[in-house]
């Protein structure tokens, strides 16, 4: 798996590279067919002064991308908010892949029972 942190009008410093790794456990932890990751950190010049920090992440699943972006006025409480998000989009599509399995199983087992007790 590749990550890339990068920073755009920011320096990424090596307790905010190793911050973002840790809480990145967590979805590795929970689905582990990740292959690359990319976090854009960011400080925006917005009008809404309490929300400057943007945290961005790209993630490349066998068969699917997914996009988060997190605005919050800490650039550390953005980046608990993305894994937040993250975590439920991927546990989201951890479920849709294995159930996705066990209902085409479960679907054709009753309607091979349904002709049956029909006849």
């Amino acid at each position: 798996m590749n990550l890339t942190i990068s920073g755009h009008h920011l320096e990424v410093t090596p307790a905010i590279r190793e911050y973002v790794q840790n809480k990145l456990e967590r979805v590795r932890r929970h689905f582990d067919q990740v292959i690359d990751i990319a976090v854009i950190l960011s400080v925006d010049n917005l009008t809404e002064k309490e929300k400057r920090q943007k945290a961005e992440i790209n993630l490349r699943m066998s068969g699917k991308t997914v996009y988060v972006e997190s605005l919050a006025q800490d650039l550390y409480a953005a980046i608990d908010t993305l894994i937040d998000k993250l975590d439920r989009q991927v546990m989201k599509y951890k479920d849709k892949v294995q159930n996705h399995n066990h209902d085409a199983i479960k679907h054709r087992a009753e309607t091979l029972e349904s002709p049956a007790s029909a006849a």
